[in-house]
């Protein structure tokens, strides 16, 4: 009689689950569980022995998701057919995987941590204490709170090492840090644009989540990429900001501006891909 009890009470249960699964399948309209991007694991790199480092080059690049082929780390803006925006993703991967943000105050070399209510406020919330007349006509101060707004984050600014590993003969890019940037203005009618660096991460701690988070393919919704083949196959549109130097790192709009600050970022450009070719004798 037990065992008839407990084979029914497992019958439950397993009906329970697929009926649960079948309806979590069918709110996003689809016949089949996707799990393909879920399990993904980030490719491991090749291993490097500092020995067989010959040349390498740290670069700072930004990635301005106004621009057309930047668009899918932006949208959706709103949580839509189970994809996030890139800003969701990190902050979601912050508030229950446990990635680490760090401080822009601290310079990009991951030195302090930030709290998640730090990293609100850099996103632009706040709690505000307003002065009110109640229904007795009385003045009373009234608590406001602002939510933040991921949307405002329009920007992000890359860091890169570039470098030639001679055991295996190829110039290679790794990013170290991704850095989230928001843009507003003050006020509604205030034409001047205002930026704050919200967070750092540090970018091999951010791979398996990244990995694991689809993005939008314009071409095929059943082939989607992952966050981590946006960034590792550079499906994104980008311009060099800086490069290593011996002036505290300064950066070109420091000393060139307009026309002049785009030539120098194409010069830097230039100048690595010149350092690869002249590696080889045709």
């Amino acid at each position: 009689m037990k065992k008839i009890l407990f084979l029914t009470a497992v019958v439950a249960f397993l009906q329970c689950f697929v009926a649960q699964e079948s309806q979590a399948q069918v709110l996003l309209g689809l016949p089949y569980e996707k799990i393909h991007t879920t399990n993904r694991k980030p490719v491991p790199y090749q291993y490097v022995r500092e020995a067989d480092v010959m040349w390498s080059k740290i670069i700072w690049r930004q990635i301005e998701l106004s621009e057309r082929a930047n668009q899918h780390l932006y949208f959706p803006t709103t949580p839509t057919d189970g994809r996030l925006s890139l800003i969701d993703v990190l902050l979601q991967g912050i508030h229950t995987q446990g990635l680490t943000a760090y401080d822009e105050s601290g310079g990009d070399e991951f030195a302090q941590i930030l709290t998640e209510q730090q990293i609100h406020k850099n996103l632009g919330a706040a709690v505000n204490i307003e002065t009110v007349i109640d229904e007795n006509d009385n003045v009373v101060e009234k608590t406001v709170e602002t939510p933040y707004v991921s949307s405002e984050v329009t920007r992000y600014r890359l860091k890169e090492l570039w470098f030639f590993d001679k055991q295996r003969s190829v110039l290679e890019v790794r990013i170290i840090g991704l850095c989230a940037i928001r843009v507003y203005h003050k006020e509604i009618d205030d034409p001047e644009e205002r930026q704050t660096r919200v967070f750092w991460i540090y970018y091999p701690e951010a791979r398996k989540l990244l990995a694991n988070t689809e993005c939008f393919n314009p071409k095929n919704d059943g082939a989607r990429l992952s966050f981590e083949d946006i960034f590792e196959k550079r499906y994104f549109q980008s311009f060099i900001v800086a490069e290593s130097n011996m002036y505290d790192n300064r950066t070109i709009q420091e000393y060139a501006v307009g026309q002049e600050a785009l030539l120098e970022a194409e010069n830097i450009k230039e100048q690595i891909f010149n350092f690869e070719q002249d590696l080889w004798e045709y």
